[in-house]
């Protein structure tokens, strides 16, 4: 049950429309940033030194008491186990929540990325020897846990704790073998590093400005079509130039990681995936094949439409995310942005208004573009017994708000759930963007609602039908290009002319005949930091846009008690499977019919853009 604490960050859906770059706009207001002090109030902070000399105290005491004698617990010792073992967890979730917060808020601080990795050292070395736990776990008896169970209604509680242990028994090593790559993880990351270092390392010249990754990204979505061509172009030149590196990063990375899955008996690349996102490899294709299913009405559709907007016999890579014609550059401020989200979400329930208040009033929220910040957007949980933090690069455009939305949505959702503990609050990844994609969609609506006349209606609606095409269409995209270069990798080393190949193959289908791809385009697979950090991370959110779509029709259609029942669903948190939580709304993902409701939410869109044509 000891995992390794990470910062558990929310990555950007598709990071062309997401970048952002450079200074913001002036007249944002306010931006609120980042109070710490709820974890620590500095790196030398007493609270701090005694955390760590209580961790690894109790980390020693804990394989002290345990090691080799869980099979002689009763149940009353055995929930004791969990509890001390809960308690590690909080513990050095809280310092590395700190240390990963601090570093994130100004990456380029050498400082900070020292603090973070040591402190990353010291509780991989604390907790090592506390890998015999879950390997313990697992060769404990069906019938045993289950009379544990029966016999203690409170350590009943943790058995969702004790399945998804247990789902990983088949592919369990040694015991010596387990501690040693639990060991191996403080240097393993190195790739991840080399990846991240090289990244933020890039230089791009666009019209004799010199620009990092993000504001050459961000250019991309600018009105003025040579500029976006400039920046595409000039990405292409980069990632072209720098290419080899990204190739042995991702052959290293895939290598290992079939490597791993070989010596652990997984049955596929994906499955390590599935199963710490607690859903059932059936279910994933279901997704994956529904979607690509729906390219034709969905991406194909909405492209060819965009085309005949853009005036363009053809349209480009560097068109994909352009703004509409008519739409004209709007600044939203940030109280402006606030009161958008607060109104729209007071507005579903009251409830909703007064949980997310707090962000904005208590330093929960770091909203400013800073040099040296990390790009994108995230919602960190933190632990439960302190408070989430959100995470933005506000720079006052209408998806700015969008984004606000749905990190909010998260934030809520993470307070909701932190009833059920240390162990028991974190969702999959499946289920973890459940309240952020609705809370977008919300916010959304409301927006729609007091849209001024057709055009802004037209742009909202385009807008929205381009965020849920980049998190649906194009994920599952990313998602078959994973699965091709791991199984590539398999029979061998793979040349950058080999990744650019798998790359475009998945491209042209996803986007539909209204591209051509101009030379070097089969190189921006390599800017991807979930290929890199998270193999086969991209289709949770396909996983949880569908799921959300087809929650909020139910919702759209005036189902009795719904918001009463989407409560419980996030209080819920981790404690519960995807086909329990979805039950009350009769829904079932495993259906093959439920992501046809969700896909026809985009499609039901689209179909109204066209008869704007009409």
């Amino acid at each position: 049950m000891i995992n390794a604490p990470f910062l558990d960050r929310d990555l950007m859906r598709d990071v062309n429309a997401n970048a952002a770059g450079g200074a913001g706009p002036d007249g944002l207001g306010n931006l609120p940033e980042w109070d710490l002090s709820d974890l620590y109030t500095s790196e030398n902070a007493s609270e701090l030194e005694r955390d760590l000399a209580w961790l690894d105290g109790e980390c020693a005491s804990f394989a002290a008491d345990y090691e080799g004698k869980l099979t002689d617990l009763d149940a009353d010792g055995l929930l004791t186990c969990v509890l001390r073992n809960e308690k590690i967890n909080a513990i050095a979730g809280r310092i590395m929540s700190f240390a990963g917060l601090r570093y994130y808020q100004l990456t380029t601080d050498a400082g900070r990325a020292k603090f973070m990795s040591d402190m990353q050292e010291k509780i991989t070395i604390f907790t090592t020897p506390l890998v015999f736990f879950t390997l313990e776990i697992n060769r404990l008896e069906d019938a045993v846990l289950e009379s544990h169970f029966a016999a203690n209604s409170d350590l009943a509680r943790y058995k969702p704790i004790f399945d998804r242990i247990r789902a990983m028994k088949p592919y369990q090593l040694s015991d010596e073998l387990e501690k040693f790559l639990h060991d191996l993880g403080v240097v393993g990351d190195a790739w991840e590093r080399l990846f991240d270092e090289t990244i933020a390392g890039l230089t791009f010249t666009v019209d004799g400005e010199e620009l990092n990754i993000e504001g050459t990204l961000n250019l991309l979505t600018e009105q003025d079509r040579s500029k976006r061509e400039a920046a595409a172009r000039e990405l292409a030149r980069v990632f072209s130039d720098n290419i080899k590196i990204f190739a042995r990063v991702h052959n290293t990375q895939a290598k290992e990681k079939e490597i791993l899955d070989r010596w652990r008996g997984m049955p596929s690349p994906q499955m390590g995936r599935h199963l710490s996102n607690h859903v059932e490899p059936e279910v994933v294709e279901a997704l994956r094949e529904a979607v690509v299913s729906a390219y034709p009405k969905l991406s194909h559709r909405y492209y060819e439409l965009k085309r005949k907007w853009l005036g363009l016999d053809r349209m480009q890579v560097w068109d994909r995310n352009a703004p509409l014609p008519m739409e004209t550059s709007r600044t939203v401020n940030w109280d402006e942005a606030r009161k958008m989200v607060m109104d729209a979400y007071s507005a579903f329930d009251p409830r909703m208004g007064d949980l997310a208040e707090p962000f904005f009033d208590k330093g929960w929220i770091d909203a400013a573009v800073k040099p040296g910040k990390a790009p994108g957007a995230f919602a960190h949980p933190t632990v439960t017994d302190v408070h989430p933090y959100v995470m933005l690069n506000y720079l006052g455009k209408p998806r700015d708000v969008m984004t606000l939305a749905h990190e909010l949505g998260h934030g809520v959702h993470q307070v909701l759930a932190a009833d059920q503990g240390e162990m028991l609050s974190s969702t999959p990844l499946t289920l973890a963007e459940t309240a952020s994609v609705f809370g977008e969609m919300l916010t959304f609506r409301k927006m729609l609602e007091n849209a001024k006349d057709k055009t802004e209606r037209k742009i909202l609606l385009a807008g929205k039908v381009e965020d849920m095409i980049n998190t649906v269409v194009r994920q599952i995209a990313f998602y078959d290009f994973e699965c091709k270069l791991h199984a590539a990798r398999a029979e061998g080393e793979l040349t950058p002319d080999d990744i650019n190949a798998l790359w475009m193959s998945v491209q042209a289908e996803s986007l539909g005949e209204a591209f051509d791809f101009m030379e070097g385009y089969e190189t921006f697979w390599t800017y991807v930091p979930h290929f890199v950090h998270s193999p086969f991370y991209v289709y949770a959110y396909a996983f949880g846009d569908g799921l959300v779509n087809a929650l909020y029709s139910v919702y759209a259609e005036g189902a009795e008690g719904f918001e009463d029942k989407y409560f419980e669903m996030l209080k819920a948190g981790g404690s519960k499977h995807h086909k329990e939580l979805l039950a009350p709304f009769g829904l079932d993902a495993s259906d093959p019919t439920f992501w046809d409701k969700g896909l026809s939410m985009i499609s039901d869109m689209i179909d109204e853009l066209e008869a704007m044509e009409d």
